[in-house]
């Protein structure tokens, strides 16, 4: 690490991942002088085009985490959602940036909003979550199988594929597209997957100059939010696959900050949505997150996973 060699980076090779990666890169080059340059790494998620839940948690960051630790790279970004929550053995998140906006977006024909979408309406989505929340609003809408990156979902959109698809308003802005959404989905709506817009760097757990280094890029109210909505996750057992949101937001309360977050589990058609909230410390971040998830098992959560309801009875 003491050598002036440039670092290397890590990343897929999507037009998104690419812009990530680019915007870390710059970071670390404008705190430290050091050179980064890009890695490009091809996961197996790349070079398949099944949908996404049949392809199970870590498929995009499998190759990634293979190289960090095979000494190839010295560092990755990853889109944080992607990551199993249990830990990599010898390596560490060194740094959580500041998130961008956690919440989805809508894109629509003719500039429509979701409340403006007739019955029927063609909603392209590859998220399981989504899916389950399109449905729970009981307008009778059809999801359908979306995958590819953002700016091919935009090309089947504007192709007529869809009357509206719905991505991660920050992976549009991260591409300069987050003009094109229609509505920014308010999270009562349509709540974000747990780690939603957050960026993870990762490195080997035995650099300790290099974690010193990217320790600069972490946010820490970033880093206890997606702490809490990963902890929750975790407790609940499912992977980024299952119909489970969650979003917590730092705002200051009595005695200083505080961590307020929102879960919500839901069958797959919908039927059943369950919401529940709690508020902690931001020291007690990933307790916040495992006594939400115990709420809501107790309120019959881990029936919702496994147990089909009829939307429209």
């Amino acid at each position: 690490m003491t050598s002036t060699n440039p670092l290397r980076l890590g990343t897929r090779g999507s037009a998104l991942a690419m812009a990530q990666s680019g915007t870390v890169a710059q970071a670390v080059h404008d705190r430290t002088g050091r050179d980064v340059e890009l890695v490009e790494i091809v996961t197996p998620g790349d070079r398949s085009s099944a949908p996404i839940q049949t392809l199970g948690v870590g498929v995009f960051v499998s190759a990634l985490r293979d190289a960090l630790l095979a000494k190839e790279i010295d560092f990755a970004v990853h889109s944080y959602k992607d990551l199993p929550t249990a830990p990599a053995d010898g390596l560490v998140i060194a740094a959580i940036p500041a998130r961008h906006d956690p919440r989805d977006a809508l894109v629509a024909r003719d500039g429509l909003t979701l409340n403006e979408l007739p019955a029927g309406a063609r909603i392209g989505t590859g998220a399981l979550r989504r899916i389950a929340q399109l449905n729970a609003l009981g307008r009778h809408f059809e999801p359908l199988p979306l995958r590819g990156n953002v700016d091919t979902r935009l090309r089947k959109l504007a192709d007529g594929e869809f009357d509206a698809i719905v991505l991660a308003h920050a992976g549009m802005s991260r591409l300069g597209r987050g003009g094109e959404a229609t509505e920014v989905l308010d999270p009562l709506l349509m709540l974000p997957a747990p780690a939603q817009g957050a960026l993870a760097v990762e490195c080997r757990e035995d650099d300790a100059e290099l974690r010193d280094l990217l320790a600069a890029l972490d946010d820490e109210y970033t880093r206890a939010a997606v702490t809490a909505e990963r902890a929750l996750l975790a407790e609940l057992e499912a992977g980024c696959s299952a119909p489970i949101a969650a979003l917590a937001e730092v705002a200051e309360g009595d005695d200083g900050p505080e961590i307020y977050l929102r879960g919500a589990v839901f069958s797959p058609d919908g039927g059943f949505a369950l919401r529940l909230s709690r508020t902690g410390t931001l020291a007690d971040a990933a307790e916040v997150g495992r006594a939400l998830a115990r709420d809501l098992r107790e309120e019959g959560a881990d029936n919702a996973l496994g147990v089909q309801h009829d939307p429209h009875p």
